[in-house]
């Protein structure tokens, strides 16, 4: 039996990885052997960094919640300790919002919490 190759499929499917190593330097963009382990790096880096991106916002709303509540007069940690003994259940991501949003607000829920 004649041997066949399905032209085709094995077309599109370099097509495809040359497409998404468009922009790349140099032979990376070209040459499919080169692009595809290029691709695939590139793939395994974003998939990485969708997990460090959750990391890296909660680090920046800590510290901005952290500048705010120093100029209230109180720390992160005693902040946040005093919001569990309260009950007060509002997030990070929205703390840190309101904190650079309207620090008046944000002064009013470290009095509450506090006293």
């Amino acid at each position: 039996m004649p041997r066949t190759k399905n032209n085709v499929a094995s077309r599109k499917k370099k097509r495809k990885i040359l497409k998404m190593a468009k922009g790349y330097w140099g032979s990376r963009s070209n040459v499919f052997t080169i692009a595809k382990n290029h691709v695939e790096k590139g793939l395994t880096h974003a998939y990485n960094d969708r997990k460090l991106k959750k990391r890296t916002f909660r680090q920046i709303w800590i510290v901005r919640i952290n500048a705010a509540a120093r100029i209230n007069g109180t720390t992160y940690s005693k902040l946040i300790h005093a919001m569990n003994e309260k009950g007060v259940t509002i997030n990070r991501k929205v703390l840190a919002n309101l904190a650079t949003e309207n620090p008046q607000a944000f002064a009013d829920v470290v009095k509450f919490v506090m006293n």
